[in-house]
């Protein structure tokens, strides 16, 4: 079922603020689609990048962002109890996203697809230090680090994060995502922050996720001199010299 029409008919109870509306529409669609998945990314997630977008936009008021985005959080707490559950893939994750309301909805919602698909996920949020993020990684050692929804402030940040990683080389076979946020609209973004893979939604960073492989680690740096051996003198031209 598609849910192209449910989203516009979704909207007007998300921006006026009505929680109990929206709860009951999302409740309702659920018997009448393919399950919980479907509604995160085929309601939820919609839903969020237009409030985003009327918000940015200068067409909805910051009351309104706050609101819409809070409910579709408090749905989302409530669908995620019925997403399926697979079996372990044998892969860890670590999302972290911008310190922000909308950014921590996207991020969460992440969250609960990658492990509604097998994965293991630590779920950071926002407004974690980068040495404590750079900690975190050393002793989890995940598969993806995913950094969500960056605002252009943010950029600089980020790209300071992933070059901290990649100088120490804490997990130096991790991939490093990013998605949504700024990653979204400016195109070739995320190769410039020296970021692995991007995506932008849940629904593409899940396959993308699943399909990458282990970076393999990178030698030395040519060129850097090698520290060189101080060689001991043999014991017989040593006493000679002393002599």
């Amino acid at each position: 079922m598609s849910l192209t029409g449910a989203i516009d008919e979704y909207m007007g109870p998300l921006l006026a603020g009505n929680r109990t509306a929206c709860r009951e529409f999302v409740m309702g669609k659920l018997d009448s689609v393919d399950g919980s998945v479907s509604l995160y990314e085929g309601l939820l997630w919609p839903a969020m990048e237009r409030v985003e977008k009327l918000f940015r936009g200068d067409r909805i008021n910051t009351a309104a962002e706050h609101m819409a985005t809070r409910i579709n959080r408090a749905i989302a707490d409530q669908l995620q109890r019925a997403l399926p559950k697979s079996d372990s893939i044998g892969k860890r994750i670590v999302i972290a996203c911008a310190d922000g309301e909308p950014e921590e909805l996207g991020a969460q919602m992440c969250s609960d697809l990658f492990e509604s698909r097998g994965w293991e996920v630590y779920f950071l949020g926002g407004g974690v230090p980068n040495d404590e993020i750079l900690s975190l990684i050393g002793q989890l050692r995940p598969d993806i680090l995913l950094i969500f929804g960056t605002q252009p402030g943010g950029v600089p940040g980020v790209r300071k994060l992933i070059d901290m990683i990649r100088e120490i080389g804490v997990n130096p076979t991790m991939n490093i995502m990013v998605s949504g946020g700024v990653f979204n609209r400016a195109d070739g973004l995320w190769k410039e922050v020296n970021a692995d893979l991007m995506a932008k939604s849940a629904h593409t960073a899940i396959p993308i996720a699943e399909a990458s492989k282990a970076k393999i680690p990178l030698p030395p740096t040519a060129g850097v001199p090698k520290k060189r051996r101080r060689r001991r003198r043999p014991r017989v031209a040593a006493a000679a010299i002393d002599s």
